[in-house]
Order: structure tokens, then C-alpha cells, then sequence
């Protein structure tokens, strides 16, 4: 089953593929839409188009995204959330199921912690694919959002947090809910 992992941006929208059929996911491949429009309909649109490439070249069963959140700039954040919901829109145009998922599980999932920076997870996402060498920042936020949904899918974050639940509940932290 083909995986299809997006990192939403107005500029730059990452994406990373991976097989997740049985056994460990395997990489396809991964990389960024630049965005150069000036004006922000036009930089949707090619958001939007470069999505349905990525559809129409790898034929992925199904879609991962990163959940918006609150950034301090409310343009930028405002920005991210527009071209988050063109990349959505063109999957589902495409029949695509999408799911979604915030970044600290993202983090969490990929690293074990879930104020990761960029670097450690780029790390973990090449460890774990069996990459020669580090993808692109954009790109493996993209792959690690992919990885997160395969691990999902298969059951393998609820037993994680249950994991964590179990072991920190005692010491008075509390347990991450991912949602």
C-alpha cells in the first residue's frame, strides 16, 4: 500500500512516499513543491497541481497530512492552513481518504519526543527507511508524517501512548493524547 505524507507551505510543501505494505516501510520517494507565485490563489493553485502529480505519478491508497496548529503570526498561520486545504482539497477530488495528525505525534511517533527538532528527525526518518543519506527538511517532515500514518494504521501508536501512559502517569506527567 502506497503512503502519501504531505508537510503543507505556502513557499514549500514537502512530500514523502512509502510503501507500507507488509514489513517495514520502504521508500519511494520524496522531495518539495516549490511554490513561486507571487500572488497566494496562484500559489494554491500550484499546490493544488503538484499534489495531483504526486497522485497521479505514485498512486497512493492513501493520504497523511499534518493537522494545522496556532502559530504566533496569525498571517502565517492563516497562509499554512490555506494551502493545507488545497493539498486536502486534491486529494479528495482524487478520492483519496486523508487523515490527519498534529505535529508533536508526528514527532513523537518518528523520534520519541515530541519537541523534536528538524535535524532529529530527519536522522530517525533516514535510520528508519534505510536512507544513504538525509532528506531535505521538507521532505522528511513529509516521510515521518507518511510513517506515522503506516504505524497507525497498523495499531502501533495506541500502544505506544498506552506505553508512555503507563510509565509516567505515576511520576505525576501527564500522558500525551494525540488529536
Amino acid at each position: 500500500m502506497i503512503l502519501l505524507g504531505i508537510d503543507p507551505g505556502s513557499r514549500r510543501t514537502g512530500f514523502g512516499v512509502i510503501d507500507a505494505g507488509v514489513g517495514a516501510p520502504r521508500y519511494v520517494a520524496s522531495g518539495f513543491i516549490r511554490i513561486d507565485a507571487d500572488q497566494l490563489a496562484q500559489r494554491l493553485a500550484q499546490v493544488y497541481a503538484g499534489i495531483g502529480e504526486l497522485i497521479a505519478l505514485h498512486c497512493p491508497a492513501e493520504f497523511a497530512i499534518e493537522r494545522v496548529f496556532v502559530a504566533k503570526n496569525a498571517d502565517s498561520a492563516l497562509k499554512l492552513g490555506q494551502a493545507r486545504g488545497s493539498a486536502i482539497v486534491c486529494a479528495a477530488n482524487h478520492g483519496l481518504p486523508v487523515f490527519e495528525y498534529a505535529a508533536t505525534l508526528v514527532k513523537q511517533t518518528v523520534t520519541g519526543h515530541g519537541g523534536a527538532d528538524k535535524a532529529a528527525v530527519q536522522r530517525m526518518v533516514a535510520s528508519t527507511l534505510h536512507l544513504d543519506g538525509l532528506p531535505q527538511p521538507d521532505a522528511a517532515d513529509a516521510l515521518a508524517i507518511a510513517l506515522t500514518h503506516c504505524y497507525s494504521r497498523r495499531g502501533l501508536i495506541k500502544r505506544a501512548e498506552a506505553s508512555v501512559t503507563r510509565r509516567h502517569v505515576g511520576r505525576g506527567w501527564r500522558a500525551f493524547r494525540p488529536g
